[in-house]
């Protein structure tokens, strides 16, 4: 379990890092927030919990009216442009182990967030202090930039300010500028339960295509994902294991749609294609994500939730 409000403030009692807390209602926007604290002068911070396709996680605090393109912000850490979403609200509570509303660089404090990067607004140092939720956005608390690197030093962080509003040139000459801030170590979140194994085996169906019967059947697991059994490292990649699939399905329409299969059915042949590739990706799915869940397993990736960093 996560540590509480309490516990956060305990805590940085001990650091003796200067604070004011102000309670209010529970409130999940900044708009709401500033309804209680933006009379009071500072900074109040909008943060977003992001994740790439490789399930490497970070934090994204900024002042409120700085805009963060997050296309920009893929290309500057190296990861092309869309490799940035926002993390399931799962993650939430399993890497930071606060509810929905609470993110914050403040949550970094819990073991389980060992692997999340944070990267700070550089405008935050021109505000006497910025406003964040301590674990609970029942309260929010005032910082200055010193106190909040502090705390982020007490737990090991090497505070980053960045200009997130920059749009610098990335190319061949021109490396990614904050590539250095993308973690080392992915986070593989628990498994939702198992839902009933699919059929095994080569199954047949007959699809009614005008007067005819045609008979399909779904093909074994493909290539690619026999090459993956055989080189179970790469299915931790689950970017490539995205790729993968979609290179497969892909591959299966190309190969169906052909000069022949269009006169022969026509206007159906959209449906029996439809079919046709459900019922092989069903198997080659169910296989891939089998193999993933184990290998992941296997080489130790779940340990990445329950890690111990050193403390101080």
């Amino acid at each position: 379990m996560g540590l509480s409000k309490e516990q956060l403030l305990a805590r940085l009692k001990e650091l003796q890092i200067d604070f004011s807390q102000y309670d209010h209602p529970v409130v999940l926007t900044v708009e709401a927030q500033a309804k209680y604290v933006g009379h009071l002068g500072g900074g109040l911070s909008k943060n977003l919990f992001l994740k790439d396709k490789k399930s490497r996680f970070y934090i994204v605090s900024a002042l409120a009216d700085t805009k963060v393109d997050l296309k920009v912000l893929s290309v500057r850490l190296g990861l092309g442009k869309g490799g940035l979403r926002m993390a399931p609200e799962e993650a939430l509570g399993e890497i930071l182990q606060v509810p929905l509303g609470c993110v914050t660089p403040l949550s970094l404090v819990n073991e389980s967030a060992c692997n999340v990067s944070l990267l700070l607004d550089q405008k935050f140092k021109s505000q006497e202090f910025c406003f964040f939720h301590p674990l609970s956005n029942d309260m929010s608390i005032s910082l200055t930039t010193n106190g909040l690197d502090k705390f982020l030093k007490s737990i090991k962080r090497d505070p980053s300010y960045v200009d997130l509003e920059a749009n610098p040139s990335v190319g061949k000459d021109q490396p990614p500028d904050l590539a250095s801030l993308v973690p080392s170590s992915s986070v593989v979140l628990p498994d939702p339960p198992e839902t009933a194994a699919s059929s095994k085996g080569r199954t047949e169906n007959t699809v009614s295509v005008g007067n005819k019967s045609t008979k399909m059947s779904t093909s074994k697991p493909s290539i690619n994902a026999k090459k993956t059994q055989d080189k179970p490292a790469n299915i931790t990649d689950v970017g490539k294991m995205v790729d993968d699939l979609l290179d497969s399905t892909s591959s299966l329409v190309l190969k169906e749609i052909t000069e022949e299969n269009i006169k022969e059915h026509g206007e159906e042949l959209g449906e029996l294609l439809s079919k046709k590739i459900k019922n092989q990706l069903a198997a080659e799915l169910h296989n891939t994500i089998m193999i993933f869940k184990n290998t992941a397993y296997t080489e130790g990736f779940h340990a990445g939730m329950h890690c111990h960093p050193k403390r101080s």
